[in-house]
């Protein structure tokens, strides 16, 4: 048999479940979900046609309508009631060649430094961009050197993440900005160039890409942007310590295209009882295009797929309707995300809750929601239930990208929190692919996700409809 053959064993699976579950205990529902996505989930499989079929779905490129074809053929064998695809323009910005990059020592030695090119990147001339480099670590820094000091060089951001913060996430937000707007702050003073330490905890020789910007600054005062790998960085450093007059050389050819037609990937299983009341489960279909995106967000993807396939597999007829979204260009627009959040305000939809997964397919940890304290605090009553999985964080705080334009003063958003200790040395880089992924956890954090949805669709928030039995 056709290891893809959702149907066939949903269906079967389903005629058991169906029979069980409705004179089953929360607890006991919930141990059904678990059970159903260890023993039977299809994440991993959707997962790994996704990275290795497919690959990196940098948005805009033939990858990515690739992917958009193929989640929604999934989505349309799963027998959902409804499968589209919503159009939204992207950005389309390519790198072209591999980038190269090195310095000389005073001695004349060149010594070859790996990087990559920032998404929105401009290109270096044809033959490269030599310039004498100038280290900082943060943007106050610039202001203290000034123009005298900056222009006509490469400025080098070594700034790390800082390890000694737990939550990743804090790190990596602390150094984001250098990354983004970096290009924008050198300009000011004369650079000609940018070189940003890549966002990891990890000390290796992989660039981070990731998305920069230019805000206003016109096409001729653009400059170009690149990421040099940790490792590169430390030896960079501490040549600089010794040697003020070290010049850098990089070349590459990227390009920002002209916007592109793309699209959103919707399903969804309609409510039986309050239909226009909608529950979203998503996460980003496009990534970045050195590693196949694995991690960031493939995980997301074939968790929130599986969500829906889960809850028909464990004979749960949904009371409000479930939408999963495939969200394009979270990456480097947000495209995606805000055009589903206009055309659901444009319809009048009323979206009680949304649950984002892109912080990759390590363990479940539990959830970061964003919630009245009344909302946060209904949630908090069904936590005992995620106990037994070791789902124990539920604290308040962000949810994901693509579901923040949905809200509002009164629905409930939350993002899915996996450990996260690991998850900076693979997000934007070559390593960010499907040998990095463990089958377990992936399907550990589809059956809390699923849990989460089905408990929501069940009792509510303070704002829904309250439920007739």
């Amino acid at each position: 048999m056709n290891r893809f053959n959702v149907k066939q064993i949903m269906l079967t699976m389903a005629l058991v479940c169906n029979v069980i579950v409705s004179g089953q205990t929360d607890e006991e529902t919930v141990r059904t979900i678990y059970s159903a996505s260890l023993n039977n989930g299809y994440s991993y499989q959707w997962l790994d046609h996704l990275s290795n079929a497919i690959g990196g779905r940098l948005s805009g490129s033939e990858n990515a309508e690739k992917a958009v074809q193929y989640t929604k053929a999934e989505l349309e064998k799963l027998g959902l009631d409804k499968v589209w695809l919503q159009p939204v323009m992207v950005p389309k910005w390519v790198r072209g060649d591999k980038e190269t990059g090195y310095y000389f020592l005073e001695d004349g030695t060149k010594v070859p430094v790996n990087i990559c090119a920032l998404g929105g990147s401009v290109p270096t001339p044809n033959e490269g961009l030599r310039a004498e480099v100038i280290e900082v670590t943060d943007f106050s820094q610039l202001e203290q050197l000034g123009e005298d000091a900056i222009k006509g060089k490469i400025v080098f951001y070594n700034r790390p993440m800082q390890a000694d913060l737990i939550s990743t996430l804090e790190a990596y937000s602390g150094c984001s900005s250098y990354r983004y707007a970096g290009a924008v702050e050198a300009v000011k003073y004369g650079a000609v160039g940018v070189i940003t330490r890549s966002l990891s905890l990890r000390q290796d020789d992989l660039p981070h890409t990731g998305s920069m910007g230019y805000a206003d600054l016109p096409n001729e005062k653009r400059i170009p942007s690149a990421a040099i790998s940790t490792n590169d960085a430390n030896a960079l450093s501490e040549v600089l310590k010794t040697s003020e007059d070290i010049e850098l050389h990089f070349r590459q050819t990227c390009q920002q295209m002209d916007d592109v037609l793309s699209y959103n990937v919707i399903g969804e299983i309609t409510g039986s009882t309050y239909p226009d009341e909608y529950i979203v489960v998503g996460g980003h279909l496009d990534s970045w295009d050195l590693g196949d995106g694995s991690h960031d967000d493939g995980a997301g993807v074939v968790q929130s797929m599986d969500v829906l396939r889960l809850l028909k597999l464990s004979g749960i007829q949904p009371k409000r309707t479930i939408r999963v979204v495939l969200f394009m260009n979270e990456e480097n627009g947000l495209r995606g995300g805000r055009e589903y959040a206009r055309v659901a305000k444009e319809k009048g939809e009323n979206h009680v809750f949304a649950l984002e997964s892109d912080l990759g397919g390590f363990t479940p940890r539990g959830f970061s929601i964003q919630a009245s304290e009344q909302d946060y605090q209904r949630i908090l009553e069904w936590k005992s239930l995620f106990k037994p999985y070791l789902i124990h964080y539920f604290e308040l705080g962000g949810s994901g990208a693509d579901i923040g334009p949905l809200k509002n003063d009164t629905n409930v958003l939350a993002g899915l929190r996996p450990d996260s200790q690991r998850y900076f040395d693979h997000h934007h880089a070559a390593n960010d692919t499907f040998d990095a992924v463990n089958k377990r956890e992936l399907e550990l954090g589809a059956a809390t996700m699923t849990s989460l949805i089905y408990l929501v669709d069940k009792y509510g928030f303070n704002q829904s409809s309250p439920i007739k039995d």
